[in-house]
C-alpha cells in the first residue's frame, strides 16, 4: 500500500451478462427454471435412493453423494446470479467472494475426485463381480467419498487463500457472474509467478490425477468386457459405465478448457459461456443421464410414487 491514491477493495461488481442487459429478465426466467429442475430432479434421486432398498449399493449411494454434491455447487452460485440478474448493481463483497470461491472450489474438486472412486467402483464390479461386496463394502465407499472431500477441502482452502493474499487496489470490475479464480486474479494489483504456477499445478492436480485414475480403470474395464464370450453380456456390462463416461467427459471438459488452457486464450466472454454450460447445463443434464435411462432407477421411483400402473418411459 505504498501508493497514496490506492485504494484498498471491499467489493467486486459483476459485469458477466453487462452485455445483454436487454435479455437479463428473459436469462432470469430461464435460468430459474432450469435451476428448480436441477433442483427437484436431484432431490427425486436422492430421496427414491434412500426410500428404496434395492439401491442402496455402492453404484447408487456415489450417484446420491453425486446429486447432493451439484445441488450445493448450484446453491452456491445460481441463486446470486439470479438475484443480480434483476438489481441495478450486481456486487459481492471481499469476504463474500472469498467465501463463494472456496465453497465451489471445494465442491468442484470434491467432484472430480468423487467420479474418480466412481470409476473405481465400476471396476470392481466388472472385473472383480466375486469380490465386489467385499471390496466396496459401506466403510470402503464412506472412505473413498472422505478422501474426495479432504483433497476439495485442502485445494480450495490453498487456492482460495493464494488469491485472496494478493493485494486488490485497482479496478473492481470483475468481467464474471461469479468469482472465479481467473478473473478475481485479473484484478490483483500485482501477483507472482509463483502463486500462478501453484494454482495452475492444483488444477493439474485436481483435474489430470483422477482423470489418470479413470482412464486406468477403464483401461482394465475394456480389456476385461472384450474377453465376455457374448455380444449381449458385453453390451450390459458396458452400458453399466456409459452414464458415467458421458458425465466425465463433459465435466473434465469443460473444467479443463476453463483452468488448463494459457493465460492468454482466456476472454471474457468465452469463461463466462463455459462457466453457465459447467455451472448451470451439466448440473441440470447429469442426473437425467445417469437416472433417466437407468431402468433399476425407474423401476425404484414408480414404487416410491406408488404408480406402477402409469410406467415411466
Amino acid at each position: 500500500m505504498a501508493g497514496v491514491n490506492e485504494t484498498v477493495v471491499r467489493e467486486f461488481v459483476f459485469l458477466g451478462f453487462s452485455s445483454l442487459a436487454r435479455l437479463q429478465q428473459l436469462l432470469f426466467v430461464i435460468f430459474l427454471l432450469f435451476y428448480l429442475f436441477t433442483l427437484g430432479t436431484n432431490a427425486t434421486i436422492i430421496s427414491t435412493i434412500v426410500l428404496d432398498r434395492a439401491l442402496h449399493t455402492p453404484m447408487y449411494f456415489f450417484l446420491a453423494v453425486l446429486s447432493c454434491s451439484e445441488t450445493c455447487y448450484t446453491f452456491v452460485i445460481v441463486p446470486k446470479m439470479l438475484v443480480d440478474l434483476l438489481t441495478q448493481k450486481e456486487s459481492i463483497s471481499f469476504l463474500g467472494c472469498a467465501i463463494q470461491m472456496f465453497t465451489f472450489l471445494f465442491l468442484g474438486c470434491s467432484h472430480s475426485f468423487l467420479l474418480a472412486a466412481m470409476g473405481y467402483d465400476r471396476y470392481v464390479a466388472i472385473c472383480n463381480p466375486l469380490r465386489y461386496t467385499v471390496l466396496m463394502g459401506h466403510v470402503v465407499c464412506v472412505r473413498l467419498v472422505a478422501v474426495a472431500c479432504v483433497c476439495g477441502f485442502t485445494v480450495s482452502l490453498v487456492t482460495t487463500s493464494l488469491v485472496f493474499h494478493l493485494p486488490f487496489h485497482s479496478s473492481n470490475q470483475l468481467h464474471h457472474f461469479f468469482c472465479d479464480i481467473s478473473p478475481v486474479l485479473k484484478l490483483a494489483s500485482q501477483h507472482s509467478r509463483l502463486s500462478q504456477m501453484v494454482i495452475f499445478m492444483l488444477g493439474v492436480f485436481v483435474l489430470v490425477i483422477p482423470l489418470l485414475l479413470i482412464l486406468v480403470s477403464y483401461i482394465c474395464i475394456i480389456s476385461a468386457i472384450l474377453k465376455i464370450p457374448s455380444s449381449v453380456g458385453r453390451y450390459k456390462a458396458f452400458s453399466t459405465c456409459a452414464s458415467h463416461l458421458i458425465v466425465v467427459t463433459v465435466h473434465y471438459g469443460c473444467a479443463s478448457f476453463n483452468y488448463l488452457r494459457p493465460k492468454s486464450n482466456h476472454s471474457s466472454s468465452q469463461d463466462t459461456l463455459i462457466s453457465v454450460s459447467y455451472t448451470i447445463l451439466t448440473p441440470l443434464f447429469n442426473p437425467m443421464i445417469y437416472s433417466l435411462r437407468n431402468k433399476e432407477f425407474k423401476s425404484a421411483l414408480r414404487r416410491a410414487m406408488g404408480q406402477t400402473s402409469f410406467p415411466v418411459n
